[in-house]
């Protein structure tokens, strides 16, 4: 167990659990959907595995997550009460958008911004088959700079790899022009005429990109004057 606040007050108890480093991050992988151990890792890249077995463990033994594990595959899953911590990942969400000043250069990391691009692709808007969307990011660092989503009709993978198949449209960007789109403060069109994104392909699939994906619900958060 974290230290104690000593208060009786359900703020202080609910913090006891929650404030422990990492753990509202992992929290947040789980509202989003995320199931798997090493699905968690990619959304969690700096978290090391030792680190996140503890947070798990513990939120397992606080009731706000079960473990299931069925032919071998284990999964953690949300409860009841795990569901109820949604509104507040989102209200934190919100504010943040709202109130937390500009990003700093160690704060835009590809990996997240793939890993969490691929959960909220609109496989209604894609084409038919297979679509490979490959990202380059000159200004990321070397193993970072390369990146392919391959997205079919029910699934969509991440690669830091090439998959070996044909792409479909190349997007290149620097890292904060992307997460300025993802965040909202940067929209497609701006980018585009910006030229802080290129994209390249058939120009009916090259206009039909931004529409490929939702962007996630803060996005759309009001900033302050």
């Amino acid at each position: 167990m974290g230290s104690s606040y000593h208060q009786f007050c359900p703020v202080a108890k609910a913090a006891e659990l929650l404030d422990e480093r990492w753990t509202l991050l992992v929290v947040r992988e789980l509202v989003c959907g995320t199931e798997r151990f090493n699905d968690l890792r990619r959304g969690l890249p700096r978290m090391s595995p030792t680190l996140l077995s503890r947070r798990l463990h513990r939120l397992t033994r606080a009731g706000i997550v079960e473990r299931h594990v069925r032919d071998n595959e284990v999964r953690y899953v949300l409860t009841r009460a795990g569901h109820e911590l949604r509104p507040m990942i989102e209200a934190l969400a919100a504010w943040g958008v709202r109130w937390i000043g500009e990003l700093g250069d160690d704060d835009l990391d590809p990996k997240l911004l793939l890993w969490d691009m691929h959960r909220n692709v609109d496989l209604s808007a894609v084409p038919d088959g297979r679509t490979v969307i490959e990202f380059r990011f000159p200004d990321a660092p070397p193993g970072g700079r390369d990146w392919w989503l391959v997205i079919t009709h029910d699934e969509v993978d991440v690669c830091d790899t090439d998959p070996g198949h044909a792409v479909t449209v190349t997007v290149t960007a620097d890292v904060r022009s992307m997460v300025g789109i993802w965040r909202g403060e940067l929209s497609w069109p701006d980018a585009l005429r910006a030229h802080a994104v290129e994209v390249r392909g058939p120009e009916a699939l090259r206009r039909a990109v931004p529409r490929w994906f939702t962007l996630p619900g803060w996005a759309s958060v009001p900033r302050p004057a």
